[in-house]
This record gives C-alpha cells, sequence and structure tokens, in this order.
C-alpha cells in the first residue's frame, strides 16, 4: 500500500462507518431500533433528509471528477459504488414514506436485519481490501 489517496481514503472511510455502525447496532439492541425510527426515520420527514440528499449528490460527483482528473488506476470501480448510493438518498428524498416502511420492516425482523449487517460487513472488508490494494 503506497500513499494514500482520494479513493483508498473513501474506501477506507465507508468500511468504517460499515463496520463501526454495525458495532453500534449490537452494542445498543433494541434503543438502535428506537432510534433510528424515532429520531433519523421519523413519521414526518426531517430537514437533514435534505441536506444529506445534496451531501451525496456532491460526493458522487467530485468522486467521478477525481476519476477524470486524476492518474489512479481503476478509480471508475469505487466511483460507481458510490454512485449507487444516490439510489438510497433519492428514495429517501423522494419517496420518503416507502422508505421508512422498508427501514422499518428490516429493523423488526431479525432475519432481514441479519442479512443486511452481513451484507455490509462483506461490503467493507471489500473497501478495506480495495483501498489496500487497488489504490
Amino acid at each position: 500500500m503506497g500513499d494514500l489517496n482520494y479513493f483508498s481514503i473513501l474506501c477506507f472511510v465507508w468500511a468504517l462507518i460499515g463496520i463501526g455502525s454495525r458495532f453500534v447496532m449490537i452494542h445498543l439492541g433494541q434503543r438502535w431500533n428506537k432510534w433510528e425510527l424515532e429520531k433519523v426515520y421519523s413519521e414526518e420527514k426531517r430537514t437533514w433528509i435534505y441536506f444529506a440528499g445534496v451531501a451525496a449528490t456532491f460526493l458522487v460527483g467530485y468522486t467521478w471528477f477525481k476519476v477524470f482528473t486524476t492518474d489512479i488506476r481503476l478509480g471508475w470501480i469505487i466511483a460507481l459504488l458510490i454512485s449507487l448510493t444516490l439510489i438510497k438518498v433519492s428514495t429517501l428524498v423522494f419517496n420518503y414514506k416507502k422508505f421508512r416502511q422498508f427501514a422499518k420492516t428490516v429493523l423488526n425482523n431479525k432475519q432481514k436485519l441479519m442479512q443486511l449487517n452481513i451484507g455490509v460487513v462483506i461490503f467493507s472488508v471489500i473497501f478495506i481490501l480495495m483501498g489496500i490494494y487497488l489504490y
């Protein structure tokens, strides 16, 4: 692993958020579910969602800008993956009630929550490996 660059940092931060949030979920248990459904994804759409949408769009745009303006091989891979987050963001911004229902369903179903957690951990490990070996 050479010097850290934008793409490797992005991989490590994304992995840290993914794995870190899983540890917090385990530690808090049902308090995490309550916090998510009452504070983060409350009945009424919060203002922070619009700011998050703008921030996510900016991050995706900046990442693609870095793909085309830096000499980092395979930067397009993480750019493509981060672009997929816009699916979640657009659902959150434009179809909030449906997203909240999905979150409620997953949080209240142990099997679905476990599948989500396993998927997040697997992707986080992949991002760590990408940060080390690709970038």
